[in-house]
C-alpha cells in the first residue's frame, strides 16, 4: 500500500479512522496533522457518531512525528492539538495497537479512551535520546494515566516497553494473543460501546478525564446529571429495564 493521509469512514454510529503510510511506519507528516484535525471535527460535528475505532495500515501503529518536519519547522503546536482533539472527542475512542507505537504516538495512544494491544505492540519515548523537550499536554495524559514514576521511567530514561509491559503500565487497557483475536476484540468492544446512552456517556468521560486533570467542575457535572434525569433517554433506558428489553437511545 503506497503511503497517504489518513482515511476517514462514518458508517452509522461508527467512525473509522485509519493510519496509511505503512512504508513509514505510519509516521505523521505535516499533511497528515492537517487530515486528522479536519476528520475529528468531521466526527465532532457527526452526532449520530457514538463510537472511533483509530487503525493504522502496516506492522506499526505509529512512529510518530516527522523528523524531517519537525527538524525544517517544528510543528507549531498541531501534533499536540490532534493529541487534544482526540482526547476531547464527544464519542468513546478505540486504539487497535497492531505494533509499534513510538514517540509522539504514544501521547495519540493515550488520548483514547480504549487502548487495546496485539502481540506486537511495544512502545518507546525517545526524544531524550536526541535532545526534544516534549510538550505539556503529553505531560499531563502520562501523569494521569500511567502516575509520575511511570511516566520517568518511560520519558526520562527512555525504557522500552513490549506488549506485556504496557498492559502493565497502562498504556493499554486490554491485550490480546493474535492480531485477529485483537481485530475481533476491537469490533466487539465498538459495538457494545454504541449500545450505551450516548448523553450519559458523553457526560461522564468528559467529567472522568477533567478529574484525571484534576479540574472537575462540580457544577458542570451537576448540571449533566439533571440533563441526563430529564432525557428521552434516561425514560427509555427505565422503560426497557422493566421490558427487559434492550435499550434503543437515540442521544436525547
Amino acid at each position: 500500500m503506497s503511503g497517504s493521509i489518513p482515511s476517514l469512514e462514518i458508517s452509522g454510529v461508527l467512525a473509522t479512522l485509519r493510519l496509511q503510510r505503512p512504508d513509514k511506519a505510519n509516521r505523521l507528516e505535516e499533511a497528515d496533522l492537517t487530515a486528522l484535525l479536519e476528520c475529528l471535527a468531521r466526527i465532532e460535528a457527526a452526532p449520530q457518531v457514538r463510537v472511533v475505532l483509530l487503525r493504522a495500515s502496516g506492522r506499526h501503529f505509529c512512529a510518530g512525528y516527522s523528523f524531517d518536519d519537525l527538524a525544517a519547522a517544528g510543528d507549531g503546536g498541531r501534533f499536540e492539538a490532534v493529541a487534544d482533539a482526540l482526547e476531547n472527542l464527544r464519542p468513546l475512542t478505540i486504539a487497535e495497537v497492531q505494533g509499534g507505537v513510538f514517540g509522539g504516538a504514544t501521547d495519540i495512544l493515550l488520548a483514547c479512551d480504549f487502548r487495546l494491544g496485539g502481540p506486537a505492540a511495544q512502545m518507546l519515548m525517545p526524544a531524550a535520546r536526541f535532545g526534544l523537550h516534549l510538550y505539556a499536554g503529553l505531560f499531563e495524559r502520562y501523569v494521569s494515566r500511567l502516575g509520575l514514576n511511570a511516566a520517568k521511567r518511560l520519558i526520562l530514561a527512555c525504557e522500552k516497553l513490549d506488549a506485556q509491559g504496557m498492559l502493565e503500565t497502562g498504556l493499554l487497557t486490554h491485550l490480546y494473543d493474535s492480531p485477529e483475536r485483537l481485530a475481533e476484540a476491537s469490533e466487539a468492544l465498538a459495538a457494545n460501546l454504541a449500545e450505551l446512552a450516548p448523553l450519559a456517556v458523553a457526560g461522564m468521560k468528559r467529567h472522568l478525564n477533567a478529574v484525571a486533570r484534576g479540574a472537575l467542575d462540580r457544577a458542570a457535572v451537576e448540571e449533566d446529571v439533571r440533563r441526563c434525569s430529564a432525557s428521552a433517554d434516561f425514560q427509555e433506558g427505565l422503560r426497557a429495564l422493566g421490558e427487559k428489553r434492550p435499550p434503543r437511545f437515540e442521544g436525547r
